[in-house]
């Protein structure tokens, strides 16, 4: 089964190896332990682009790194890291900008928003700088190569 579908296991490893160490990489830098972490989106090392690496990795090893099948998955994977490190950042950039308007629009004019929609409570971060970026490629790199040696 592994040997069939090493590249959808080599994604899946990584993508849940990744998620698993952002709590204990927190906790190295901070001494906090925030386990809510392993289940969010954001933060080090990118498990959007550990997934997308070790699935490119993992077809180019068993489908030849001319196919085209690979240069699919390594279009799709130069795309996911691009939208992790930019779109989904500055989306996330601009969540906290709306954010800091609305409480000084508040105190400066004196004037409570209490429409449900100021209110709402939105995850600011949704994307990643780009050392995350490149650490989340490097592990999915990592797991991909060991899981191809150990299957």
């Amino acid at each position: 089964m592994l040997q069939q579908m090493y590249p959808f296991w080599a994604a899946i490893v990584a993508n849940l190896t990744a998620q698993l160490l952002k709590p204990v990489i927190r906790y190295i830098r901070t001494r906090e332990w925030d386990w809510h972490m392993a289940l969010e989106s954001g933060g080090f090392p990118s498990s959007h682009t550990s997934t997308v690496a070790a699935l490119t990795l993992a077809v180019g090893i068993t489908d030849n790194f001319s196919s085209t099948l690979f240069a699919v998955t390594l279009m799709f994977s130069l795309i996911v890291a691009y939208d992790a490190a930019n779109v989904r950042y500055y989306a996330g950039q601009n969540i906290r900008i709306t954010q800091q308007l609305i409480k000084d629009i508040q105190i400066l004019t004196q004037t409570r928003l209490d429409d449900p929609i100021y209110l709402t409570k939105v995850k600011e971060v949704l994307g990643h700088k780009w050392i995350e970026v490149f650490g989340g490629i490097l592990l999915g790199l990592i797991i991909a190569g060991l899981m191809y040696f150990i299957r």
